[in-house]
């Protein structure tokens, strides 16, 4: 069963990445989000590699490693991908899906006219993504 767009924006509206957006723009987001299963196995991403989507867990469970040691556990509500896509950095980590997963993913040619369309989301973006990059002190 495919999701409904009201359950896409349920979703979407949990994540720190798109926490600052208006119903509008988490619509906007939720057309350009495409549904994928992904079966246990596979790995969604590999450390090291140019990040070329973000991808909302909907439902199911990934592993994270870095440099082949598990770090995390991520599952349902939780996303990945953001740093690489936005700055344009090789993704910190691997992720395999621990389990056969269902997924919310935006690419990176449906973020930029996302971004491009509806200028409004970019600040929020911005401000989420740096938020979760690694502070310096100066």
């Amino acid at each position: 069963m495919r999701l409904s767009r009201q359950t896409k924006v349920d979703l979407l509206k949990r994540i720190p990445l798109f926490a600052g957006c208006s119903r509008a723009e988490l619509e906007a987001v939720s057309r350009v989000a495409d549904e994928l299963r992904v079966p246990a196995g596979r790995v969604l991403m590999r450390q090291g590699m140019p990040g070329r989507e973000l991808v909302v867990v909907v439902e199911g469970e990934v592993t994270v490693e870095r440099d082949g040691a598990t770090i995390a556990v991520r599952q349902a509500g939780d996303f990945l991908g953001e740093l690489a896509l936005v700055t344009g950095r090789p993704r910190t980590a691997t992720v395999t899906a621990a389990t056969d997963l269902r997924t919310l993913v935006l690419d990176r040619i449906s973020f930029d006219r996302l971004l491009r369309d509806v200028p409004t989301i970019a600040v929020k973006v911005m401000k989420a993504v740096a938020e979760r990059l690694p502070h310096e002190d100066a």
